[in-house]
């Protein structure tokens, strides 16, 4: 799983480049196509940045569920996650990634298509912090059950704090580098002539900026 989400990280910062670079050589005029291929071309881009986002989204939550499993079913794990079933899951991953991406690609000015993609991402964002959460609490649980049967006791405040700073970490940077991309998508849905979400518009290739940075971190 975690080398799945090493290759969704890579693919948007591949395509995000791959793009960025055809329409530099467009715009310089090294390369010179008809409209109709360029747009072809940019869609054929666009739908892998939108399959390896949506990638990188839902492997984050599978190893979040991975993790979960091995804390809360230690004992059962290797019959609950077995290898066939990883193999399943992954391949699910990256066969929904691909059609979901084709789908929001051709109809990306669809406002149904934008409500799922931010659904999505709104379940991905609860999903990991009630899991993670749920580990965070088991694991301070653990340290508090072993300190009480020490003589005398010992309170563990280093443990709990270097799992609370984490913690913190790892859903922070998870909502700040794709916070402002899904709010774009919901000022789009929302207000999409008000003076403040077309201001807001205006800094869209920050959000991508900031995914890419998710995917380098």
């Amino acid at each position: 799983f975690i080398c799945c989400l090493a290759v969704s990280d890579m693919l948007v910062s591949i395509s995000n480049l791959a793009e960025m670079l055809f329409m530099l050589l467009l715009e310089h005029g090294v390369l010179v196509m008809r409209p109709s291929i360029v747009r072809h071309m940019d869609s054929v881009i666009d739908m892998f940045i939108c399959s390896s986002v949506v990638s990188s989204l839902s492997f984050l939550g599978v190893i979040a569920v991975d993790r979960y499993i091995t804390i809360f079913y230690a004992l059962r794990y290797h019959s609950i996650m077995t290898l066939q079933r990883a193999v399943v899951t992954m391949a699910s991953v990256w066969l929904a990634s691909t059609v979901s991406s084709t789908v929001l690609i051709t109809y990306y000015r669809s406002n149904t298509v934008l409500l799922c993609l931010i659904s999505f991402f709104l379940f991905m964002l609860v999903l990991m912090l009630v899991l993670y959460i749920h580990m965070f609490a088991l694991a301070r649980h653990h340290l508090h059950s072993i300190s009480s049967q020490q003589k005398p006791p010992t309170a563990h405040r280093g443990g709990s704090l270097k799992g609370a700073v984490t913690l913190t970490i790892l859903l922070g940077v998870f909502f700040i580098c794709w916070g402002p991309f899904f709010f774009h998508l919901i000022l789009i849905v929302t207000c999409p002539t008000h003076p403040f979400c077309t201001c807001f518009f205006s800094y869209f290739n920050l959000f991508l900026i900031l995914i890419i940075c998710n995917s380098v971190i």
